[in-house]
């Protein structure tokens, strides 16, 4: 899923301190701008994987945003994308065939998993 929140930037110290109002308990910081904006990025993602895989509602995004200091920006989050980055583990899954496409599939080496991989991103349209 695609996700888009306000994020407010305060420097401090020579780090910059980011919050994330709509996502509670959703704080990070970076020793530079760019640093924060990719930490900030992170912990949202890390925020909403947990949601979704908890089934929990999804925060709406707040549009005015006001800040003492510092500024808001908007950050994109894409859990599809950060899944594939961070969670490679491989999850094992039990499934039937028929015998005969079993044995036809083993004769010609095929890796079922592959297969399967394959067959999924192109159901779910994943790039």
């Amino acid at each position: 899923m695609k996700y888009v929140y306000p994020a407010i930037f305060t420097e401090e110290n020579e780090q910059y301190l980011v919050s994330i109002p709509d996502l509670a308990g959703c704080h990070t910081f970076g020793d530079s701008l760019s640093e924060a904006i990719e930490m900030a990025r992170d912990a949202m993602a890390m925020w909403l994987c947990t949601a979704e895989d908890r089934k929990e509602e999804i925060p709406p995004v707040s549009m005015n945003v006001k800040t003492d200091g510092g500024f808001v920006s908007y950050i994109d989050v894409d859990t599809i994308e950060y899944r594939r980055q961070t969670d490679s583990k491989a999850v094992k899954k039990t499934l039937s065939i028929p015998s005969w496409l079993n044995t036809q599939a083993e004769l010609s080496g095929i890796n079922f998993s592959n297969v399967l991989q394959n067959a999924l991103i192109k159901e779910l349209n994943i790039r």
